[in-house]
């Protein structure tokens, strides 16, 4: 999927596509409209914690929560030096930056009130109801 701002879909596209996967880039906020043509989804992890969950880009929750609805298999490949003792409880035990908040930019032609607030999480948490298995280098979890 793509999402902003940094287009590690377009990349993640390219690199699949020069390895002859065949691959559609759809935006994070299509995922609901585009699941049903998918026959399963394959994330990544930026961390996978004790409980089996991950910690991943923003959108992996509901791209993952989407599929289960959809009896689609969620796959997540991610290496061992990945895995870590974090346990989020819900999305908001995750740690923000004042980065995330900074980098998200509005359409050209948009202007925001002052006292217009921005929520730009790079990450989320997906829990592991939604994942059907974990491939990594120590062997494929469950």
């Amino acid at each position: 999927t793509e999402g902003r701002p940094n287009c590690a879909g377009y990349q993640s596209a390219a690199e699949l596509q020069k390895a002859g996967i065949p691959v559609t880039i759809i935006l994070d906020s299509a995922v609901g409209y585009s699941m049903e043509k998918v026959d399963l989804v394959l994330l990544g992890a930026e961390g996978v914690v004790e409980s089996g969950g991950i910690i991943n880009k923003i959108g992996t929750y509901q791209t993952a929560m989407v599929a289960k609805s959809l009896n689609r298999p969620c796959y997540v490949a991610a290496e061992s030096y990945k895995f870590a003792r974090l346990y989020p409880l819900k999305q908001n035990d995750l740690p923000e930056s004042p980065e995330e908040q900074a980098s998200f930019r509005p359409a050209l032609s948009q202007t925001l009130p002052p006292v217009v607030k921005i929520d730009n999480p790079s990450c989320d948490y997906t829990p592991p109801q939604f994942i059907t298995l974990l491939f990594t280098d120590l062997g494929i979890l469950t």
